[in-house]
């Protein structure tokens, strides 16, 4: 039967890559930016960011005006919340459009000042596709004791997050704020900000808001099970390492192991390109 699968394998490929370049949409890269902001992607990534802002209201994540959100737009650009805006009454139109220096390049509204800590965490870890930062009360408690929730006690958090890193206090808004998260952004993806509130990256928006719920219920948990006054049960450390282990095929970070991007080089994560790719093409035959 091999001597069948060649042939069929390559007009395969080639009728799957006669498709892809007939629909091929052009990267947000070779865009205006003007062209970017309008772009296929840019209407999907909008739509993320809306509704996890309002998931982060309806949670009382955030309050006033506080919180922000951002996502990459291929390499050049950064899709972010507005300043002065509540997170529950955003639109499309609010979102704005900026480039790697924090310049609105598409947009109306004023960017957020606290840009500059994502576009940190963006410049610091190409892995980081988008970022949240809110003010979720549990976890930004322990913030204001200086210390982060211990470890070991649920694997839920332990596979999704681990040890959370705490970064010094700055003026928010400032260069000096947006770079205490450096020294812990490659094995942390969640970052307490000390007396402020928490910042955690994935490669989707999505998967950013679900963090910081999941930081946020072990924080309420684990305070929660101090009242009751017995002694907490740890995970045991042969189970931490198994859980390590998938944390690894995962493709997760934690600073108990090696630098993903040393450790992972053979299997590297699924390029995000790609997915948009696929995403695209299902799309518009579906149009058809």
């Amino acid at each position: 039967m091999e001597q069948f699968a060649n042939p069929i394998s390559e007009q395969v490929r080639e009728v799957v890559e006669a498709v892809v370049e007939a629909l091929r949409v052009p990267k947000p890269d070779e865009l205006s930016p003007s062209a970017a902001s309008s772009s296929f992607e840019a209407e999907a990534l909008r739509a993320e960011i809306i509704r996890a802002g309002r998931k982060l209201w309806e949670r009382q994540y955030v309050d006033g005006n506080g919180g922000n959100i951002s996502c990459r737009l291929g390499t050049k650009y950064v899709l972010c919340t507005p300043t002065m805006m509540s997170k529950r009454d955003l639109e499309p139109a609010d979102i704005c459009l900026s480039d790697l220096d924090g310049n609105i390049v598409a947009g109306d509204r004023l960017r957020t000042s606290e840009l500059l800590l994502h576009l940190e965490i963006y410049r610091a870890n190409p892995r980081a596709r988008a970022v949240v930062h809110c003010h979720p009360p549990y976890a930004t408690a322990f913030s204001l004791t200086g210390t982060a929730p211990p470890i070991g006690l649920i694997s839920e958090y332990e596979i999704f997050i681990g040890p959370a890193a705490l970064a010094h206090y700055e003026t928010p808004g400032t260069h000096a704020f947006a770079e205490t998260v450096l020294p812990f952004v490659q094995n942390h993806n969640t970052i307490l900000l000390a007396n402020h509130g928490v910042v955690c990256w994935s490669d989707t928006v999505t998967h950013a808001e679900w963090l910081t719920e999941i930081l946020e219920s072990y924080c309420k948990t684990y305070l929660i099970a101090k009242q009751i006054g017995k002694p907490l049960t740890h995970i045991p450390e042969d189970k931490i390492q198994e859980i390590l282990a998938l944390k690894r095929k995962l493709g997760f970070p934690d600073a108990r192991m090696e630098p993903l991007a040393a450790t992972d080089a053979a299997n590297p994560p699924v390029n995000p390109e790609l997915k948009k790719l696929v995403r695209q093409v299902v799309s518009r035959l579906e149009e058809r």
